[in-house]
């Protein structure tokens, strides 16, 4: 890999970390504040927001799809790699490359048909709280498998800082 390559995917993935880990700040943020008012609301004054529970579901969704993106950024996923440990390092190497590209491909696959789920929602006029269409809340499911996939993929591309 030459170093205007490597630049460049080092690059991508900073401004992919500062994406990723803005949205976690501003959902995780939005979704203690919401609960907490509700909590207030309904302990102090008996009333509550009534589009509140439906917006922390929601936001509970968008933010488990963050944390995911940003799970597999840091090598925090769940994996089962008891063959791996037992590989020689190059073909641990290789193994982790594939198993990357594997990941990305799925993920790519997801992010296409729930692209597809979403587009179906919006043709036939879904809506959630109320009159809101329900495609703009469910657009975090092509958006969120497609940054998995896209971080996988950059994963293969880079060889780990610790080897």
């Amino acid at each position: 890999m030459n170093a205007r390559h490597a630049r460049w995917l080092q690059q991508a993935d900073r401004w992919g970390r500062w994406a990723e880990n803005a949205v976690l700040f501003f959902l995780l943020g939005g979704l203690i504040l919401l609960s907490a008012s509700q909590i207030a609301l309904r302990n102090i004054f008996s009333t509550g927001l009534p589009w509140a529970d439906p917006a922390v579901r929601m936001m509970v969704l968008w933010l488990a799809l963050a944390g995911g993106i940003a799970a597999g950024r840091d090598r925090k996923q769940i994996a089962i790699d008891v063959v791996t440990r037992l590989l020689p390092e190059r073909a641990r190497r290789i193994a982790d490359t594939v198993a990357c590209l594997f990941t990305s491909a799925i993920a790519t696959a997801v992010a296409w048909h729930s692209l597809r789920f979403v587009r179906d929602s919006h043709a036939f006029g879904d809506t959630v709280f109320g009159a809101w269409p329900a495609w703009i809340f469910q657009i975090i499911l092509p958006i969120g498998f497609a940054a998995i996939a896209y971080r996988y993929f950059l994963r293969a591309l880079m060889p780990e800082p610790d080897r």
